[in-house]
């Protein structure tokens, strides 16, 4: 089923399709992994309602994940990557030594490019690969699992003779080779399972798994390849992540069209073309960002969203079903946007075709005034600005990523999150106007609204966990400016993102994400006290209070503060944002959940409930 293959399924004019009519709006709709995962029969129905109510329908997928983003196929890709990598060894000591001593800088932020062979010469692992290949070839049915206990030659526990230990590291050797088949193996099996799942028995379907495993074993090859080279380069990792998207767009094109709906795959791996190089330009190509690499202008992507409006088009009244993959761009996709890209392809094909909406499906039903897993009278919030949402998700509620969204808001294109696993819901509109009147609460009476109640309430509070607060004192050796100087610097060479920071002439308190590796930590503390004497809070949290209209509402900081102190959550540290939309504390994490529920209860509800001081 490649890119504009018309699989066999239904009569023509039985499907249903976009219209021909150039005048009839689009929509584009965004559906993320766990979605296409779990929800592709409301996917479809969503995607025929959309039609059958007069509107052309583009819909932009992530890769699948069936459970959980850590086990979804991304996730399963990238480790595909690391074990081709990973050097064959006799023994853990061995491999540790190994490892270590063939890591040689850093190709993508995910995983580092060997340039070396550390301990292992090339001929050892090219030889060793082809053995496994070797192996995999005469068995190919048990490449990817050990031996049944209950096979003959296994035999019952404590009869079989005991391995040499020349036996042991060939098996140990061979486990590690076979490292990435055993993952690819996983990925093609949970694809065939869902397009069996999804689909009708008949010629469609068996097209469809036929696609399946011609994608597996192709990056299957690819793997192999890039384990006989000792390389995976950042351009081979972005195609490598790409497959997710490829094989889950494979099978949400199929399982539409075994419902009736015209689709059309888009597979955007070629939309990069020659006419890009006039737009990119030799300095995008040679100026580099904060991490040191290459780092795209706007002209690239407002380029990408005319290519990708026209291909779009040519799908003409088949729904276009497309890849949120786009293909290799300069400096590496993962480098230049992250795991994110799937969100901005979405945005760039509505801007591409002037929709009148975006659509961003997730697993909730919009944007709430807190967590509603944490505070069980939390509501919706039918409409929210920009700003606001950019903050919300910086602090802890995930919503749409800044980048993605600028590119939507500027071209005045509304984005609407809503829940696929109840499509009537209206879910939550970020406007772009931000003059656009706000929606009052509906459960304020009449005359309370006429008191615009409401536009002086914040718009939501959050919580972002796994927070430490980094205290700098100065040692006097530096001027003030000198002070600062040296530790904003130090955390550029760290390569440290701090949340908050709050500053005095010789004091600085910093707020960031618990680091994964303590040594890091470590390392940053020993270079911070060579400019003034450093304390370390952790397990830590940042409240945040986000609303547009607190900016011209006094009193919303008292209101927040005397909340706190009531209810006796002490504070580490305070910062208000430059945009004066964002209000946000330093908390002890114990504290998180009652924090949450009394700030939404006393600056977040009308009329605001009293706290009373704990007995």
């Amino acid at each position: 089923m490649s890119s504009g293959s018309t699989p066999t399924s239904a009569t023509p004019e039985e499907l249903y399709r976009n219209s021909a009519d150039p005048n009839v709006p689009w929509i584009v709709q965004k559906y993320g992994g766990t979605s296409v995962g779990k929800s592709l029969e409301n996917i479809t129905n969503i995607v025929e309602s959309y039609i059958l109510s007069g509107t052309n329908v583009a819909i932009v997928c992530s890769a699948r994940s069936s459970h959980t983003k850590a086990l979804g196929t991304t996730n399963l890709l990238l480790q595909a990557s690391r074990e081709a990598l990973a050097p064959p060894s006799a023994s853990s000591s061995s491999k540790e030594n190994g490892r270590a001593g063939s890591l040689s800088g850093t190709a993508t932020p995910y995983f580092p490019k060997r340039v070396g062979s550390g301990f292992f010469g090339k001929d050892s692992i090219m030889s060793s690969s082809i053995s496994s290949l070797s192996q995999l070839d005469v068995n190919n049915n048990t490449r990817s699992s050990s031996p049944s206990p209950f096979t003959p030659s296994s035999g019952f526990r404590g009869r079989s003779p005991p391995k040499s230990p020349t036996t042991v590291e060939a098996e140990q050797q061979q486990e590690e080779e076979q490292g990435f088949h055993k993952t690819v193996d996983i990925l093609k099996k949970g694809h065939l399972e869902a397009a069996r799942n999804s689909l009708k028995s008949g010629p469609l379907r068996d097209e469809l798994e036929d696609e399946i495993e011609r994608d597996c074993e192709s990056l299957r090859g690819f793997l192999y390849a890039a384990q006989i080279i000792d390389e995976i380069s950042p351009r081979s990792q972005d195609s490598i992540v790409g497959t997710g998207e490829r094989l889950a767009c494979k099978i949400v094109a199929a399982a539409l069209r075994d419902r009736g709906v015209d689709s059309e795959l888009v597979a955007l791996d070629n939309i990069v073309d020659s006419s890009f190089s006039e737009v990119i330009g030799d300095a995008a190509l040679t100026a580099t960002g904060d991490q040191g690499v290459a780092q795209l202008g706007q002209a690239f992507y407002d380029h990408l969203a005319i290519k990708l409006g026209e291909r779009l088009r040519e799908c003409g009244e088949r729904v276009p079903v497309v890849t949120g993959y786009f293909g290799p761009v300069p400096g590496s996709l993962l480098a230049q946007i992250g795991r994110g890209y799937t969100d901005l392809c979405a945005a760039l094909c509505a801007v591409g075709l002037k929709s009148s909406e975006l659509q961003v499906w997730k697993e909730v039903d919009g944007i709430f005034t807190a967590d509603p897993r944490k505070v069980k009278n939390a509501r919706l919030v039918p409409i929210i600005t920009p700003d606001e949402a950019a903050e919300l998700t910086y602090y802890g509620s995930e919503v749409i990523h800044p980048f993605t969204m600028e590119q939507v808001i500027k071209a005045r294109i509304p984005i609407r999150i809503k829940n696929v696993e109840n499509p009537k819901g209206k879910g939550t509109i970020i406007y772009p106007d931000e003059s656009f009147p706000r929606s009052l609460n509906t459960q304020i009476p009449q005359k309370q609204q006429e008191l615009t109640i409401e536009d002086r309430m914040p718009t939501a509070v959050t919580i972002k966990d796994s927070i430490i607060v980094l205290n700098i004192h100065s040692n006097r050796k530096t001027l003030s400016h000198g002070f600062l100087a040296r530790i904003f610097g130090t955390l550029d060479r760290a390569g440290v993102v701090v949340d908050l920071i709050s500053t005095s002439e010789v004091h600085v308190s910093m707020a960031m994400q618990s680091f994964t590796h303590r040594h890091r930590l470590t390392r940053l503390i020993t270079d911070l006290e060579k400019i003034g004497d450093v304390s370390v809070s952790k397990e830590m949290a940042i409240l945040s209070l986000v609303g547009r209209n607190m900016r011209n509402a006094i009193g919303s900081a008292g209101a927040m503060f005397t909340a706190l102190a009531k209810a006796q959550v002490n504070i580490e540290m305070i910062s208000q944002g430059a945009s004066e939309i964002n209000i946000s504390c330093v908390i002890e994490e114990k504290d998180a959940i009652k924090a949450l529920n009394v700030i939404h209860d006393s600056c977040l509800t009308y009329p605001p409930t009293p706290v009373d001081p704990p007995q």
